[in-house]
């Protein structure tokens, strides 16, 4: 048995599991901070982090660990249809709850006490708890010639994202206000296509949160429409 302490935790705009990309790098407009715990706040923890452009995260699934584990699982990527083994997988439903994440390094600040870790590209759920961190390294980390042909890169759609007419006017207010581009975020998020694989009626409208917001939008063979979008109500 081994137990371990979080030296931290995530704040990111992804406050539940739908909509979040399947994999990290696939957003770069979107922002995450990691806030260290003390004693891991200590500025020396991450004194010469800076030099590295990217970083792992290690971290829990937090939101899943009480579902326990599968030995198989139907990766949303082959359609829900398709069984692999979990090892032969990412999926959230393991043996013991651990992720594995690599995401740009923006900066490092303080706020008061807390340590600050600013990355983009990250794939975290907000309040996520965070095990470790480590340096990414180009020479090691990075193996071009390896392959997984159940595993083949996502391609975005190839599809403008329309915005009503509400929903663009509440994204010019909401940056201003807020100093986020929302627009060019739910772009990049709604590009991805966060729906289920085997969902692709056109005549659906679906929703997620993000940030304090609740978006709604629908996807035809030619366009993807953002309908609406709406501050979260208590």
């Amino acid at each position: 048995m081994f137990q371990f302490d979080a030296i931290g935790y995530v704040h990111s705009p992804f406050k539940e599991k739908f909509g979040i990309p399947r994999q990290p790098g696939l957003t770069q407009s979107l922002r995450t901070r990691i806030h260290l715990h003390a004693p891991y706040n200590h500025p020396d923890t991450t004194k010469g982090l800076t030099d590295c452009s990217h970083i792992w995260i290690i971290f829990v699934f937090s939101a899943t660990q009480n579902q326990g584990w599968h030995a198989t699982v139907r990766p949303p990527r082959l359609g829900g249809n398709k069984r692999l083994g979990v090892f032969a997988s990412r999926s959230t439903f393991r043996p013991n709850p651990i992720g594995l994440s690599v995401a740009r390094l923006v900066g490092i600040t303080r706020e008061g006490d807390e340590l600050i870790l600013e990355v983009a590209d990250a794939d975290l759920l907000d309040g996520t708890p965070v095990l470790d961190i480590k340096p990414y390294l180009p020479y090691a980390d990075s193996l071009p010639e390896a392959h997984f042909s159940l595993g083949s890169k996502p391609e975005p759609l190839a599809l403008p994202v329309i915005f009503s007419p509400q929903a663009e006017l509440f994204c010019q207010q909401y940056q201003q206000a807020q100093g986020e581009p929302l627009q060019e975020q739910i772009t990049e998020l709604l590009r991805c296509d966060p729906r289920p694989a085997y969902q692709t009626d056109s005549e659906r409208i679906y929703g997620m949160r993000l940030h304090d917001l609740n978006l709604h939008w629908s996807v035809s063979d030619s366009v993807i429409h953002v309908i609406d979008i709406l501050p979260v109500t208590a």
